[in-house]
């Protein structure tokens, strides 16, 4: 069976209900930012600060992943906030997309944990210009049914290629993530210094694990409807498709502790040129996402952790061992990063990925 690739517009909520009802759709207001997001991250708990100051939510446009986020900023898409991941900014900020940031305006710049900060290239540029606001970080990890799935079958990354779960697989349609599973089950944890034969060997597990593939997933909602339909038992997905599907009632389970480690990324928000919002409004909603009070409501209800140092500090313990992030200062522990890396390295792992999504 071919598998079967999830896709979905890259329209605005208020836009896509109005093509969808065949009623010419309201034009989004003058007076408000864009944000260029994820599907999900509209959600108002994440800045409520800023909608009290101005009454009204950001106009938000969703994309499906960051190259197609990249390729429609280049083509001339307007909006004023971005919300790339670790692995883009440096592109993104060598294409010319991004406004620095004026740290002076960001009340909590200076919370942002340790180990994010530590991350070479991703804050700031070599002079010390800063581009990126991190707001949420987490792992991409080996997610299963635990009715169909024994916790012994799934003690090593390998077994997305196993033949037994042919058909019963789901990874992102999403090279970083791609890429970092792959590199991984070879035994690699940085893939900035990936050598030729390293990409081919990760290559090669890839278009094994095709075989097995039912799904790309490109949102959390296509993988979740397919694991609690039962057509996915094995899935390479994000912490908050176990959160979301634990408490849907669906029996499911993070395997952590895989012999090869788990992935983890850092996203954030950015400025981009051509913006026609006003920068207060924008420095407004940066300023609310990174509020400390914002942490706890990340970690129970999304399963990801927060940037901000002091807000997950303040998250109770317990909560915190739940999700996974116990110790916080050691969560890159047994883990690929999934850090800046070299642009030419990036675009031979999009053009490949098309390859072996393809069948080739």
């Amino acid at each position: 069976m071919k598998p079967i690739i999830a896709m979905r517009l890259s329209i605005p909520s208020v836009l896509l209900s109005g093509l969808l009802s065949g009623v010419a759709p309201p034009a989004m207001a003058a007076d408000n930012i864009v944000v260029f997001d994820w599907a999900g991250y509209e959600d108002p708990a994440f800045h409520p600060a800023y909608t009290e100051k101005f009454g009204t939510e950001p106009d938000f446009s969703f994309f499906g992943d960051e190259e197609e986020a990249f390729q429609k900023l280049r083509s001339g898409f307007k909006a004023d906030l971005a919300h790339p991941c670790s692995q883009s900014v440096a592109k993104w900020r060598d294409a010319g997309l991004l406004e620095p940031l004026d740290t002076s305006k960001l009340t909590h710049w200076n919370d942002v944990l340790p180990g994010i900060k530590a991350m070479q290239g991703l804050m700031t540029a070599a002079d010390g210009t800063a581009y990126f606001l991190p707001f949420e970080w987490g792992n991409t990890v080996l997610t299963y049914r635990t009715d169909t799935v024994k916790p012994e079958e799934v003690t090593s990354l390998k077994a997305f290629a196993d033949p037994k779960f042919k058909d019963r697989v789901s990874i992102g349609d999403n090279v970083d993530d791609a890429y970092a599973l792959a590199s991984l089950a070879i035994g690699v944890r940085d893939w900035t210094t990936l050598s030729d034969a390293q990409f081919k060997q990760a290559s090669d597990f890839l278009r094994a694990v095709h075989q097995n593939v039912r799904l790309y997933w490109t949102d959390n909602t296509d993988l979740s409807q397919a694991i609690a339909g039962g057509e996915v038992d094995l899935a390479w997905a994000w912490n908050e498709t176990a959160t979301t599907l634990l408490a849907d009632g669906v029996p499911v389970a993070m395997k952590k502790d895989t012999v090869e480690g788990l992935s983890t990324w850092v996203c954030g928000y950015v400025r981009l040129k051509g913006a026609e919002g006003s920068q207060e409004q924008q420095y407004a909603f940066l300023n609310a996402i990174t509020e400390p009070a914002i942490s706890a409501y990340m970690v129970e209800n999304w399963g990801y952790g927060h940037s901000n140092a002091r807000g997950m500090a303040a998250v109770a313990p317990g909560i915190l061992a739940d999700k996974g992030f116990a110790d916080i200062d050691k969560f890159t522990a047994n883990t690929l990063f999934q850090s800046p890396m070299p642009t030419e390295l990036r675009q031979k792992m999009i053009a490949e990925f098309e390859k072996i999504k393809a069948g080739y």
